[in-house]
């Protein structure tokens, strides 16, 4: 049964590359008819924040990655906090002690920091000497009567090497001599990572653990106390780091790392998906657009890359501007409507009428082609929300047109737009008949439509000005061209 997990930390919001490892555990759990478990690693009382618990959670439902065990969803291994599974660290922590396996350390920071600089000028390997593995009852007992504190230690067998497969990077072999008998835990109630990690992965049957490769210098400390403990130990694969575009480590300095940060920014969840997969997993061949319900089915892990995957924004801006125009209009204008709001270009109110809602649907259908995220909307729209909108008057020429030529083409469409009926004042209708007018009074298409879409949106590109001028409706086109041809007459020719 092949059962995997995501096991973050409630110490900092949902990062984007924990959500990449969420995501391939999710996919390969999913292929093989396996399950999916969350669990939440709250052991750092200080820095765990119930806050960051909901985001991480809430980042993985909008991302669409139902788990099939968690915190909110029990099962038979529960729990899955580990803040809830204290007596269980210490009953191992008790077998290993039983086994001669740990030993108290009363090393202090400053001691171990000068130890390692020692073999550093002799050129040894730096790690830790062992010096306190020995220690006698009584000198330990002055140690503590010193005001010493200690940790504890696990014993590590030397001249050995240990090889583990690992699904992406093969064989990786590690030398027992050169590993420190490293630190477990605390005390006895205060178990660490590599500790609860090992305890909580087997007694939930996780089968395979997917993690980024920064976790490979850990295998040998977790594959070495499954062996003390008589576990088996689960399969790995470590997968690329994510790097930024001067392929330093992914980091907030150049990017953002909140995952909901994305979604505030105006991402969709299926844009993420799709560029978060392609973040070290290569599927063969030149398809690039995935949805989550295909990636169940064909993602494999022998296809994810050894190398680091550069995560690349404006990659990330075209897979979502692609889910932009691919999406239900109904579903889009949904999304958008909060940033129409929070630019104060609708309140509540007027975002729930019926009409109006309408009207916000023609406007988003308008530009979704010329958008790259959500919020983006409002800036690109905000000439239909205005009551006048700003532009330079010499705007309004086309090319090399005189300010007269240009007066002259727009009072050509001032008639024409006046001319139609409240029930024609449709993008089709405008079109048909200024093209005519343009037509039978023998001018260039530019001295007539390039003022008019000027007029409209202050903008030299923008949408047709037959489908602006359609939404903003006849009142409010004609106000506009009439303002623009006030400001036409005060060019000089």
């Amino acid at each position: 049964m092949v059962r995997t997990r995501i096991a973050p930390s409630p110490t900092g919001f949902f990062h984007i590359g924990t959500a990449r490892t969420a995501l391939f555990n999710y996919l390969f759990a999913k292929k093989n008819n396996g399950s999916f478990i969350v669990r939440i690693e709250d052991t750092d009382k200080e820095r765990s924040k119930p806050e960051f618990e909901r985001d991480i959670l809430e980042g993985l439902t909008w991302l669409g990655m139902q788990w099939d065990e968690g915190p909110d969803k029990k099962g038979e291994y529960g729990p899955y906090h580990q803040s809830e599974r204290f007596a269980l660290y210490r009953r191992y922590l008790e077998e290993l002690n039983n086994k001669s396996l740990l030993y108290k350390c009363y090393c202090t920071k400053e001691e171990l920091e000068e130890e390692r600089e020692m073999q550093v000028l002799s050129r040894q390997p730096p790690r830790y000497s062992g010096k306190c593995s020995a220690r006698t009852a009584a000198e330990q007992h002055a140690l503590e009567k010193e005001g010493r504190t200690s940790t504890l230690r696990f014993r590590i067998e030397r001249n050995r090497k240990l090889t583990i497969k690992d699904h992406i990077r093969g064989d990786l072999t590690f030398d027992t001599d050169i590993l420190d008998d490293f630190i477990i835990a605390k005390d006895f109630d205060t178990p660490l990572y590599n500790f609860a990690v090992v305890i909580d992965d087997h007694l939930m049957k996780i089968s395979h653990i997917i993690r980024g490769e920064e976790h490979i210098s850990n295998v040998p400390k977790q594959a070495l106390l499954a062996e003390a403990l008589d576990f088996s130990t689960p399969e790995f694969a470590h997968l690329p780091l994510i790097l930024n575009p001067d392929r330093t480590k992914l980091s907030k300095r150049q990017n953002k790392v909140s995952l909901l940060e994305y979604r505030t920014d105006g991402y969709l969840s299926e844009a993420l998906i799709n560029f978060m997969v392609l973040l070290g997993w290569n599927p063969g061949g030149d398809r690039e657009i995935f949805t989550l319900a295909e990636l169940e089915e064909i993602f494999d892990l022998t296809r994810v890359n050894k190398s680091g995957s550069i995560f690349d924004t404006h990659k990330l801006d075209w897979f979502n501007a692609h889910y932009i125009r691919e999406m239900d209009i109904s579903k889009l204008t949904s999304l958008c409507t909060p940033y129409f709001i929070s630019a104060g270009y609708l309140t509540e109110k007027e975002a729930s009428a019926k009409h109006e809602d309408a009207k916000i649907e023609k406007i988003v259908d308008l530009e979704r082609e010329r958008i790259h995220k959500i919020s983006e909307i409002p800036l690109h729209t905000s000439y239909f929300f205005l009551t006048d909108v700003e532009y330079d008057d010499h705007l309004l020429l086309w090319k090399n047109t005189s300010p007269q030529a240009t007066q002259e083409g727009l009072r050509i469409a001032e008639k024409v737009l006046l001319s139609l009926d409240e029930s024609d004042f449709t993008a089709s209708k405008i079109e048909q008949k200024l093209k005519q007018a343009i037509v039978e009074g023998k001018l260039k298409n530019g001295v007539v439509l390039w003022p008019l879409r000027v007029s409209l949106t202050g903008l030299a590109a923008s949408p047709s000005p037959f489908d602006v001028a359609a939404i903003l409706g006849k009142k409010k086109t004609l106000e506009r061209v009439s303002h623009a041809l006030k400001r036409i007459s005060s060019l000089r020719p």
